[in-house]
């Protein structure tokens, strides 16, 4: 079955920054602009590339499919929007894009930015109106996390819709750093190993759910929102809380990134390279029926010795500290 392309090959044929004597001269406005024109095309081929792949990798748009691009106002779900619409033109397959923001009526909701931003685009949107700012601001004790309860609500919302508008994928804008947080807040404050998929059956079994932003990074989500000027529209309701786990978490990160750069990246592999042998559950390992095989291991014996692993350079929290 066709799917879509990587879209794009990796930077290597953009040109380097001019070398020599006349690099350390001031760039004039006319060579600024040129630089900043580079990086954008660099960024947005790396987009293409990232939200491609993970479409192949884990099939999650089909030839006929109509998907729904759930946009709140974010940076998360226009950059979504913005790369799904791209890749939509040089697609292999035919698939229809439909853009639905859930107008919750929270006050001082700027109701008209959203329609008048899909209309210039073009394409075919729905905006559904469902106070459910009053509800959860009814039930949830002041100082408590909103969250959950408006994920709920928004979430039924959005099946309905879904069904109502005969949509066969629904696409959520979470990225990289949104599913490193959600494992990290499962370890400490559920007790799992656990994470956001890229693809998932919802669970009443009638929806797929994909996250075709799950390779992107946070921070070229931010440099592309600047880039395109999207007309961000602020969250006033969980967005508003500072006293999240998530908020902790997300932190704490950012403090492991400045402190040993690139550790995300190698967290994020870690997701795609789980051994159940080597951890504790049972479910999904046979430990009861490990016998003697009488065979060596090709990887070698483990059953002794300590784990290796890179020492990061750098000076500061020690390794095992963290």
């Amino acid at each position: 079955m066709p799917t879509l392309p990587a879209a794009h090959q990796d930077d290597a044929d953009v040109p380097a920054c001019t070398q020599g004597p006349a690099a350390n001269t001031p760039p004039t406005a006319r060579q600024a602009a040129l630089r900043s024109e580079r990086e954008a095309h660099k960024l947005e081929k790396r987009l293409c590339r990232q939200v491609g792949q993970a479409i192949i990798d884990f099939n999650m748009i089909e030839a006929g499919d109509r998907v729904m691009v759930c946009v709140s106002g974010g940076k998360d779900s226009f950059g979504l929007l913005d790369i799904l619409l791209k890749l939509q033109k040089r697609a292999p397959i035919q698939f229809d894009i439909v853009a639905v923001n859930l107008d919750q009526k929270q006050p001082g909701f700027p109701a008209h930015i959203l329609p008048e931003y899909l209309s210039k685009l073009g394409i075919e949107y729905h905006i559904e109106t469902q106070d459910t700012y009053s509800i959860v601001k009814s039930k949830v004790p002041e100082g408590k996390t909103m969250c959950s309860l408006c994920s709920r609500l928004r979430r039924g919302i959005l099946y309905s819709v879904a069904d109502r508008l005969k949509i066969t994928k629904i696409a959520l804008g979470h990225h990289r750093d949104d599913m490193l947080h959600t494992f990290f807040l499962n370890l400490f404050f559920a007790g799992k190993l656990k994470s956001m998929p890229p693809k998932l059956v919802s669970d009443d079994g009638g929806h797929v759910v994909i996250r075709p932003l799950a390779q992107v990074a946070e921070k070229d989500l931010i440099a592309w929102a600047a880039q395109r000027q999207f007309p961000i529209i602020p969250c006033t309701l969980c967005g508003s809380q500072d006293n999240l786990q998530r908020q902790e978490i997300k932190r704490m990160m950012h403090a492991w990134e400045r402190q040993y750069p690139g550790r995300t990246e190698t967290m994020f592999t870690a997701l795609q390279n789980v051994v159940p042998s080597h951890l504790m559950d049972a479910r999904h390992y046979d430990f009861k029926g490990v016998q003697a095989t009488g065979m060596a291991d090709l990887d070698g014996d483990k059953a002794f010795d300590a784990e290796q692993f890179p020492r990061p350079t750098g000076v500061g929290i020690p390794w095992m500290a963290l």
